[in-house]
């Protein structure tokens, strides 16, 4: 199938199966025009992709993951990916404790600014 099609099915743009062709994540032949042709399983693996990104792993994270829908039956290649997968759990473990912490912080900001809007309504409400 070309491009158009692939796109329509996996509802995924065709700038971004290109992206993910220059990353290394999904491959196509190509006719004598030049045009990309894909096989019926690349629908499955754009939308497996997606799930990927969706999840919030980069390009470079996803190409680590794909060898082992690749060769499913390689026990380094998954425990290659298993430990990618790990690495990935951690960082995104760390960026909601990040978040966290900046949201509490925020929550005392709008605490103290809470008061002071107070006092100044009070004091507002004596000078009248």
């Amino acid at each position: 199938m070309r491009i158009g099609e692939l796109a329509q099915r996996t509802g995924v743009s065709p700038r971004s199966l290109r992206y993910y062709e220059e990353q290394g994540l999904l491959t196509s032949s190509r006719s004598e025009a030049g045009q990309r042709h894909y096989a019926e399983a690349d629908a499955e693996r754009v939308r497996l992709i997606r799930r990927l990104f969706d999840a919030g792993l980069s390009s470079r994270v996803i190409a680590t993951v794909l060898p082992c829908v690749d060769v499913p039956g390689d026990l380094v290649i998954a425990e290659e990916t298993f430990a990618a997968m790990l690495r990935e759990r951690d960082r995104i473990d760390a960026d909601i404790a990040h978040l966290t912490q900046t949201r509490d912080a925020l929550d005392k900001l709008l605490e103290i600014n809470s008061r002071h809007r107070a006092e100044l309504e009070t004091r507002r409400g004596l000078t009248v």
